[in-house]
């Protein structure tokens, strides 16, 4: 029997985490062939989790250049990606989330009429530049796809709503297979700081803060009320792994640099990342995955935006929205290093977004769209 030619495409670290697991289990099924491709939107990141799962690309665009713009990774994409679909003829392309890479490789399937999955499909806040580009590069993945592998019900119906009627699976989200992997009670960092902090006896606060549309006055009210925290209370001990980007690393430099408890480090791999959250006692950030990662190991999660588009963290108490004003970053955050109830209430509250089998659901709901298998895939029931 000829095998199914499934190919994963991604470029960032993000993407990279919650596919990689997927690209694992596609190549242990008899009925397909898996190949991985990346665009290296982002290089030395994305490197460090091909290696700690082991995952060698078919190909690889390299794109990466310095200053490079969202023009720039899309026009690059676009036309590596047709030599390569040239080449490999696959059946059917996955790509994941919200990325510029994951909106060109889409619209680089649809010119080659390939059949197309969105991995991670249905998130929405319905403010076209916030995130920006990551709203709408979502948004026009979800029109171009023909399969939508959806985390929770909610993303589920926002696809609904939008007029999208078939090829919607409800699978968990995949970045919970991933830290079954990564997370251990005996990791040792290779960041050599880490494995000395007091995680039992200080509040440790893990801190991300990257987001485009964060640049400029809200950057700055985040950070001045971050360093507020740490003064205000001498037990906290901040980590704040910098984002490589001049503007983010300026900023962090200009308003939390000079304090012996403010440990600005440069980027971590993602095991680092992933056992960091399970040792710390909660997450303030602004970026989108860490809002699923940090409850599925029980840390409440303060979110630095105006909204998100994952709404049942909220709903379900394992996040907070916090926004960008200095006022009431601090405010909550105090709450979380004082107020023992509501952190117990958040940390205990379950998370929405998976039980660790998003992975074999989408490979059923790939085999089953083939017409592979006769089953149905199961759906995940996290709500």
């Amino acid at each position: 029997m000829k095998k199914l030619r499934v190919m994963s495409i991604f470029g960032t670290r993000p993407e990279a985490i919650k596919m990689a697991p997927l690209v694992k289990t596609l190549g242990g099924r008899e009925t397909m062939e898996s190949l991985c491709c990346v665009t290296a939107q982002h290089r030395q990141m994305l490197d460090s989790v091909l290696d700690i799962f082991h995952i060698t690309p078919d190909f690889d665009l390299d794109i990466m250049e310095p200053g490079q713009s969202l023009s720039t990774i899309t026009t690059k994409c676009l036309l590596g990606l047709e030599k390569v679909f040239q080449e490999a003829k696959p059946d059917l392309v996955l790509v994941h989330g919200d990325t510029t890479t994951a909106f060109s490789a889409a619209l680089a399937a649809f010119y080659s009429q390939i059949k197309l999955g969105h991995v991670e499909a249905g998130l929405r806040t319905y403010d076209k530049y916030s995130p920006f580009p990551e709203e709408m590069n979502r948004t026009l993945v979800g029109d171009l796809a023909d399969f939508h592998f959806s985390p929770t019900a909610a993303n589920r119906d926002n696809l609904k709503r939008e007029g999208i009627g078939k090829g919607i699976y409800l699978t968990g989200n995949t970045v919970i297979d991933a830290m079954s992997t990564t997370v251990r009670p005996d990791f040792v960092f290779p960041t050599e700081l880490l494995n000395h902090l007091d995680y039992e006896g200080k509040t440790v606060i893990l801190v991300t803060c990257h987001r485009r549309e964060n640049y400029g006055e809200p950057m700055k009210n985040i950070m001045t009320a971050l360093r507020r925290l740490v003064e205000a209370y001498p037990q906290v001990e901040l980590v704040y792994p910098v984002h490589l980007s001049p503007v983010v690393r300026e900023a962090a430099g200009k308003y939390l640099g000079g304090h012996d408890r403010i440990h600005l480090i440069d980027p971590v791999d993602v095991e680092e990342m992933h056992n960091l959250m399970a040792r710390c006692a909660f997450v303030m950030t602004d970026s989108g995955g860490l809002q699923e990662e940090a409850p599925a190991l029980g840390k409440p999660v303060l979110v630095l935006r105006r909204e998100t588009e994952r709404p049942e963290a909220v709903a379900a108490g394992t996040v907070k929205l916090a926004g960008t004003n200095e006022e009431e970053i601090f405010t909550l955050g105090a709450q979380l290093i004082t107020d023992r109830a509501a952190y117990d209430a958040m940390a205990h509250a379950v998370n929405p977004y998976g039980d660790g089998h998003a992975c074999e659901r989408i490979a059923d709901a790939i085999e089953y769209a083939f017409h592979l298998r006769d089953e149905a895939p199961g759906e995940f029931k996290g709500e």
